[in-house]
């Protein structure tokens, strides 16, 4: 099974606006490190990014353990067959 095929990338969107496009600041050593959005400008940290996408990225989740379970499902028909 080629595990590759279920890499996935998932554009994270602000939770204001809808943007996916960030900047990151320069953050002092131990400081926590804000994420900013460029078109509203809303300022939160990664984890809060995250968060706020958990829904989005339990979608794609579930996307994937349902390709991963018909493909196994698939390869024990295919080993049975024979």
């Amino acid at each position: 099974m080629d595990v590759d095929q279920y890499n996935r990338t998932i554009t994270l969107l602000c939770p204001t606006c809808g943007s996916d496009q960030f900047s990151k600041q320069e953050a002092a050593e131990g400081a926590v490190q804000l994420i900013t959005c460029a078109q509203c400008g809303r300022e939160m940290t990664n984890d809060d990014l995250i968060q706020e996408n958990n829904e989005s990225i339990t979608a794609h989740v579930e996307e994937v353990k349902a390709e991963i379970v018909d493909d196994i499902r698939k390869q024990f028909a295919r080993m049975f067959k024979k």
